[in-house]
């Protein structure tokens, strides 16, 4: 039964062949909020005309058109691959564990072009009708990883899309089963070691666990995008959106004050290893393997780090760090272990 509220919202993704060719959405996961939205720019009118001194409705005119907005989800355990592809430009696949249930996926950051989405939100109207709203040529400009204490992993994305089509089809939505999320408790973060890869996987030896009570992480990945590629003859739409600076990983820490463990790593400009991890439930059949995701940074640098009193309570500090190229391994990776056979 409808409710004509945001309880009967989708949303649904699907890989285009072609950048900026609207394709049926095929992937449909569990959201927060999203706020995608077509936006056009008008051509105004300023001649100077006797007896006039409004703008007339007559000569305003739609010039250029594009989608922007935010998406934000909980990490799921299982359907997210095809958004992590295309959130660093990965051309990772499904690979089977022996003969079992599970698949790993290995993405690390490569190329943008080509590569896009089209994503349809259903949004409900009170009458109980759900309008479909589908936006093609989407890429994700940014992406940001946060988890908090007692929190559920959270995955928010900055998309940058050509145009919306309203009359395409609502798609009939349909959910991967068994997909759970990742919370708090299942977390484990560790600083330093040696990261080095192996058949395509990165790892890290000799790693410490974190001791300091950490009370919110947050990753960040930014790639910059030339956006505003309109030209004559394009009816107003933008060409491909291309990479046009340097991307960027950073993150954050929110933490109990502890020196040795975390502001010494400022103060002697230290290059560590960055390893935070979550472990779900066991997959079925999958010879032992649980549900996972990692993200690892090989060689960070922290940029912040300073303690601040406010008062009788425990001291705090927030830690802000960014990734670089250690010119051996990948500078991120980000690991998904699931039953999913295919992104």
């Amino acid at each position: 039964m409808p409710t004509g509220s945001g309880l009967d919202a989708q949303i649904g993704f699907a890989a285009e062949s072609v950048v900026g060719t609207a394709v049926t959405v095929t992937r449909f996961l569990e959201f927060n909020k999203e706020s995608l939205a077509w936006k056009p720019t008008f051509v105004e009118p300023t001649g100077l005309r006797a007896g006039k001194k409004f703008k007339r409705a007559s000569r305003l005119v739609q010039s250029r058109q594009t989608v922007e907005g935010s998406i934000e989800l909980e990490w799921p355990t299982r359907g997210i691959g095809l958004i992590v592809a295309h959130m660093l430009g990965s051309a990772a696949t499904p690979q089977q564990i022996a003969a079992t249930s599970a698949y790993s996926q290995i993405h690390v950051p490569g190329g943008f072009v080509g590569k896009s989405l089209t994503i349809q939100a259903g949004r409900p109207e009170p009458s109980g009708t759900v309008r479909p709203h589908t936006f093609r040529g989407c890429k994700i400009k940014s992406w940001e990883i946060k988890l908090a204490a007692d929190g559920i992993l959270t995955l928010s994305l900055e998309v940058d899309g050509w145009d919306e089509a309203t009359a395409t089809a609502l798609a009939t939505a349909s959910y991967v089963t068994g997909s759970e999320v990742y919370s708090f408790q299942q977390g484990t973060l560790k600083l330093g070691g040696t990261a080095s890869t192996a058949s395509g996987e990165m790892s890290v030896a000799g790693g410490t666990a974190v001791s300091t009570v950490i009370k919110e992480l947050s990753i960040k990945g930014e790639t910059p995008m030339a956006t505003e590629r309109y030209g004559i003859g394009q009816s107003g739409v933008k060409k491909e959106q291309l990479e046009n600076d340097f991307p960027k990983i950073t993150g954050s820490l929110s933490a109990e004050f502890n020196r040795t463990e975390l502001y010494d790593l400022l103060k002697s400009n230290t290059t560590f290893a960055f390893d935070f991890a979550l472990t779900g439930s066991a997959i079925p059949s999958g010879g032992g393997n649980t549900n996972l995701v990692s993200f690892i940074l090989p060689a960070c640098k922290l940029k912040e780090a300073a303690p601040s009193v406010e008062g009788p309570d425990i001291v705090q500090m927030t830690s802000a760090f960014e990734g670089y190229d250690d010119e051996t391994n990948a500078p991120l990776q980000v690991k998904i272990v699931s039953a999913d056979t295919t992104l």
